[in-house]
């Protein structure tokens, strides 16, 4: 409730085959020349997931064997497994993901892969719970990647892509909360166009949330994400053709990014991760952090740069960290990552 309030306040201001089979998540080990062969064409398909930045990440943390660690988004497990490969069996890795699916598929694959309990430790739990991961201990180092997967960007049946149709739910545990299609009906068209706005920088905000609200004026009703795709395009219905379809791209692009913010309490869970941060944090223990758009850099950037004018961050990042071009060829989906980092006084 508390997140609620705090965001209706800030407002006021085809698919062939399956993602399964494309993945081939059950044992993916298995697949590594198909893997490497995709990779180097530069063209990744849907439900491929390649770690973003390992090699940058890896080298600012300096993992040593011994160290105590924790990976604050779990994921598919890429980044965890190199980071538990640099420990070398010594030390303990801490890592969380909010999502009850995909992080027990994970936890089944990196054991398989001889990173059990006594190496790594695995809560459900997201960002804002950092000072409950392991109370009483402090780690060397953190890593938190902002990003949403591939395997959930993927999963039609999650609703982060208007690429697919399936159920509008954008919920990164889709046993708690409240799904994106109800999400919507609760706002008034003042809140719709605030949060497209604060959440995504949409230059039709207006527009759209107008023609989200008469849906439902109308008596209708915006249940899955090919629907909600449709009121975006109509919203744009004005533009010059030859300028209406990449718009309409862009702004479906940002209408669901602002609505998985919302319906997640993104924004409220980096504040409270970002706030909570330096205590958990051994002196010189060092910290990471990958965002994928504007509103999420610049609080972490903000976050930091006080932090450190008040002498608790010995030094952090003037400038972000970007991968590199040939990354971005490999794995279109690195392009807008951006990679901060702080040290602990």
């Amino acid at each position: 409730m508390e997140q609620e309030h705090k965001r209706r306040v800030r407002y006021k201001g085809t698919h062939p085959r399956s993602y399964r089979e494309k993945y081939k998540e059950l044992n993916p080990e298995k697949y590594q020349d198909d893997v490497e062969k995709i990779i180097q064409s530069g063209k990744t398909p849907a439900g491929m997931h390649i770690p973003i930045m390992v090699e940058e990440i890896l080298s600012f943390l300096d993992i040593q064997p011994g160290q105590v660690g924790l990976d604050a988004t779990l994921g598919y497990g890429g980044h965890t497994r190199r980071m538990l490969e640099r420990l070398q069996g010594q030390g303990h890795l801490y890592a969380t993901d909010v999502d009850p699916i995909e992080s027990e598929k994970t936890r089944a694959r990196l054991e398989a892969l001889g990173f059990g309990p006594e190496i790594l430790t695995i809560r459900r739990m997201n960002f804002a719970q950092l000072d409950q991961v392991a109370p009483g201990q402090q780690f060397d180092f953190v890593l938190a990647d902002l990003g949403v997967s591939s395997m959930q960007i993927d999963n039609p049946d999650r609703g982060f892509t208007f690429k697919q149709d399936g159920p509008l739910d954008l919920r990164l545990d889709p046993t708690a909360g409240t799904p994106a299609a109800q999400r919507l009906r609760e706002l008034d068209r003042e809140e719709l166009a605030a949060m497209l706005v604060e959440n995504a920088d949409e230059p039709y905000a207006d527009e759209i949330a107008k023609a989200i609200r008469n849906v439902f004026k109308k008596g209708g009703s915006i249940d899955t994400t090919r629907q909600l795709a449709g009121v975006v395009e109509q919203a744009l219905s004005f533009l010059p053709p030859r300028e209406r379809k990449e718009a309409v791209k862009k702004s479906c692009q940002r209408t669901f990014q602002a609505l998985r913010i919302d319906v997640n309490s993104e924004f409220e869970v980096l504040y409270a991760f970002l706030e909570k941060l330096p205590g958990v944090l051994k002196p010189g223990g060092k910290a990471a952090i990958l965002t994928f758009h504007s509103g999420e850099d610049r609080l972490v950037k903000q976050s930091f740069r006080q932090l450190q004018r008040e002498g608790i961050y010995s030094s952090a990042a003037k400038d972000v960290i970007r991968p590199s071009a040939e990354e971005c060829f490999r794995n279109p989906r690195a392009r807008s990552t951006k990679m901060r980092w702080a040290i602990r006084a």
